[in-house]
């Protein structure tokens, strides 16, 4: 993927550009010629990507809540973009059981907000509306979910994004209907990934980052799960992804695409934490170790993993980073930063290599 004539100059409108995934989808956009408007909160991690790679520097940097839905129409509607991306969200599973009320305003009323303004823009063309893996009634099955399996959520994070999903699809359905897109033009997709790993991930209560700051401490690092295996794979598999899926929700056959997408890692690096763990802290060095934490915490899916053969067969989609690479990838951009490195320089940089990857 280069930069091309598919977004040179085009407007694309993306919520929750001071996340780790806004953060380095807005990179790539902008490499790839895009003009961005970015609308988020401030970023909830210190620090964070945002800060470290500079994003203000190549986007047009908003501050809002999604839930105010006042704010956030006048900021898509004065944009008039041809393309929005939703990724803004409250992300964490830990965190919705400290604020249900909170996670489901942002990621349920805001995914509609959102939509709502959308219904008023009518440069809009597409919309990547993005929700999890975890949206589905997980059944602790061991092959992968597909994107017409039930939708469910056991934990107010997963639920709230099945929920995101129905508001989506009631949304196409309602005000875009594939059968009349020869009047509106609109297309709406969703979009559901993995547990992504990548550099410039600060959250609490995740993998890697639980790691990097471990290890940086020179301090053993508490696992939870040890057992529990997940689809991982580096942030820039999905958000190439979301890209694609863009730019076929563009094309005159966009009613094709109007549906929901898994966007998950080849089925040998669906691995357990403690692989994970055991990688990282070999490969850091320096006496880097983890040991079992005895508290559990709240409840978490034990197994997850996604069959992603519609955005394979329909969009020539796939993933090109092995575990390993993916792992590697994340540890020298860390290093990186350690070092006082221009993170926005080497951000681009890996995704210029991924781009090379066949």
């Amino acid at each position: 993927m280069t930069a091309s004539s598919k977004w040179t100059g085009r407007r694309v409108f993306l919520t929750g550009h001071t996340g780790f995934k806004g953060g380095w989808l807005a990179l790539w956009l902008t490499k790839l010629g895009a003009d961005v408007r970015g609308y988020a909160l401030d970023p909830y991690t210190n620090p964070s990507l945002l800060e470290a790679a500079q994003i203000p520097s190549r986007v047009e940097d908003l501050r809002g809540d999604i839930r105010n839905g006042e704010q956030l129409e006048k900021a898509v509607t004065e944009f008039q973009p041809e393309v929005v991306f939703h990724l803004a969200a409250q992300p964490l599973v830990r965190a919705s059981y400290v604020d249900p009320i909170g996670t489901y305003e942002t990621n349920v009323i805001g995914t509609a907000r959102l939509l709502d303004a959308v219904r008023r823009t009518p440069s809009v063309r597409a919309v990547v509306s993005v929700t999890t893996d975890k949206c589905y009634e997980n059944k602790e099955w061991h092959w992968g979910y597909r994107e017409t399996d039930p939708l469910g959520g056991y934990d107010p994070y997963s639920s709230s994004k099945a929920c995101a999903e129905i508001v989506s699809a009631a949304y196409r359905q309602s005000y875009f209907p594939v059968e009349q897109w020869n009047e509106h033009h609109v297309a709406i997709a969703t979009a559901r990934a993995g547990n992504v790993i990548g550099g410039g991930d600060w959250s609490d209560d995740r993998l890697i980052p639980d790691l990097v700051r471990g290890f940086l401490k020179g301090e053993p690092v508490l696992i939870r799960r040890p057992h529990a295996i997940r689809p991982w794979q580096h942030v820039m598999e999905p958000l190439a992804g979301y890209i694609r899926l863009a730019e076929h929700l563009l094309q005159p056959d966009a009613t094709r695409y109007a549906t929901a997408y898994n966007f998950g890692p080849s089925d040998d690096d669906a691995r357990p934490v403690s692989w994970i763990a055991d990688h990282l802290a070999k490969t850091w060095s320096n006496g880097a170790k983890w040991v079992l934490d005895k508290d559990a915490g709240v409840h978490e899916a034990g197994y997850l993993k996604l069959d992603s053969s519609r955005a394979r067969a329909e969009l020539g989609w796939r993933p090109r980073l092995h575990l390993g690479d993916a792992l590697d990838w994340t540890l020298d951009w860390f290093r990186a930063h350690s070092a006082g490195e221009d993170m926005q320089r080497y951000t681009l940089q890996q995704i210029e290599s991924y781009e090379a990857l066949q």
